[in-house]
């Protein structure tokens, strides 16, 4: 289905929510580009730079006491690549582009954009545990760390960048828990909002 209006469906998740499978069913049923790991790529590219020069300061935290931030320019390697991911993702919505973005505090910077949708996915944490053991190859008691250790590393760097809070229910538009109706239920619920979403927007 192809939208003649912009539409920038921002996607936050839990660890092991199917989080990311859900965008990746939407972007495909909308037709949209999909901007999640590939993302650093992309600023890699209209940089010059080498992806994984980058890849090594992705998703970290700000630590505001570490660094200092002199005429728009900070000292942190990791706040500089976050940077030039927010600004990526401006650009493109600036230029009238509907995409799907995984996380990268979309919902914040994109808020002024009324085509902008935000959707948090969380899940049921026995059944994320399920999920991650089986797709990481891990035990359960390995699996439910992992997805602690990852979901705190995600509120630290949403947190640090945003005034909002990562997974707070007043942060986004829709908050779903993909347990109840499992991937396709949820994608299917979703389109469904989303079809509303845009049926209002001018």
């Amino acid at each position: 289905m192809k939208t003649q209006k912009q539409v920038i469906i921002s996607i936050g998740r839990e660890f092991g929510s199917a989080g990311h499978e859900i965008a990746e069913r939407i972007a495909k049923r909308y037709g949209l580009s999909l901007y999640d790991h590939n993302l650093l790529r992309e600023v890699a590219d209209s940089h010059n730079v080498n992806p994984e020069e980058l890849e090594i300061f992705d998703e970290m935290k700000h630590n505001k006491f570490l660094y200092r931030t002199v005429k728009g320019m900070s000292s942190s390697p990791a706040d500089n690549v976050a940077m030039m991911q927010f600004n990526f993702l401006r650009e493109k919505a600036e230029k009238g582009e509907s995409f799907v973005v995984v996380g990268r505090c979309s919902e914040t910077i994109l808020k002024d954009y009324e085509g902008l949708i935000s959707i948090f996915i969380i899940g049921d944490m026995d059944q994320k545990i399920a999920r991650v053991a089986r797709l990481y190859g891990k035990t359960d008691k390995e699996a439910e760390r992992f997805i602690k250790e990852k979901d705190r590393k995600r509120k630290k760097y949403h947190d640090s960048h945003c005034n909002s809070k990562w997974s707070d229910s007043h942060t986004y538009d829709l908050s779903l828990n993909s347990s109840t109706l499992g991937v396709e239920g949820s994608v299917e619920f979703l389109s469904s909002y989303i079809d509303k979403r845009i049926s209002k927007m001018k």
